[in-house]
């Protein structure tokens, strides 16, 4: 059985680096217990932050279980150099709820309300960094194999589950799961050195 790296982590570690390496566990082997731990130490505060908000209990509950769906479903798409998992997570949670407002079409809101307005534009120096590093993933990206490249934008840009991919390209799920990860850490490696330089 799997350990969960917030099992297995020691004293040392930060919980932003646990809650990371639980995402990344998720991403690529789907850890349960990672999931699981994750999803008891978030859905709580996620529902908190959504009451906070104006959500009821009801309603929380059910979108702060929708945000823990995609955490297990996108775990791929976290990435610890834009953000920390907690930001990541409540981003997630902050887009639910403006779809719930959107799907209810609930629109006696005030006008100033916080999680309807946009996210702050980033500084002209994180703005930079962000062009630069989408252009080092980009050229990382176009490099690999065809097969590969498909696969890991089928996950990231459209979405989808592996099982979801097996079935548009009618591969096996095993080989879907093992060229995403052959993907993986041929871009972590040219990332990776492209950091060093």
């Amino acid at each position: 059985m799997l350990k969960s790296p917030l099992m297995t982590s020691g004293t040392g570690m930060t919980e932003r680096e646990k809650f990371s390496r639980a995402l990344e566990a998720i991403a690529e082997k789907q850890c349960r217990e990672s999931f699981t731990e994750l999803f008891g130490f978030f859905a709580p505060r996620i529902k908190s932050y959504l009451m906070r908000l104006g959500s009821d209990d009801v309603q929380a509950e059910e979108l702060a279980q929708e945000v823990m769906i995609t955490v297990w479903r996108k775990a791929g798409q976290f990435d610890p150099k834009q953000a920390s998992p907690s930001t990541w997570i409540f981003r997630i949670a902050r887009n639910r709820r403006i779809d719930a407002f959107r799907r209810t079409k609930n629109l006696d809101v005030e006008a100033d309300e916080p999680a309807l307005s946009p996210a702050p534009l980033p500084q002209p120096q994180e703005q930079m960094e962000l062009i630069e590093t989408e252009e080092i993933v980009r050229d990382a990206v176009s490099e690999l194999p065809d097969d590969q490249r498909k696969l890991l934008k089928a996950a990231f840009f459209d979405g989808l589950s592996h099982v979801e991919i097996a079935t548009r390209f009618k591969l096996p799920l095993g080989t879907v799961k093992s060229r995403i990860r052959l993907a993986f850490q041929k871009l972590r490696t040219k990332l990776d050195y492209e950091e060093g330089e």
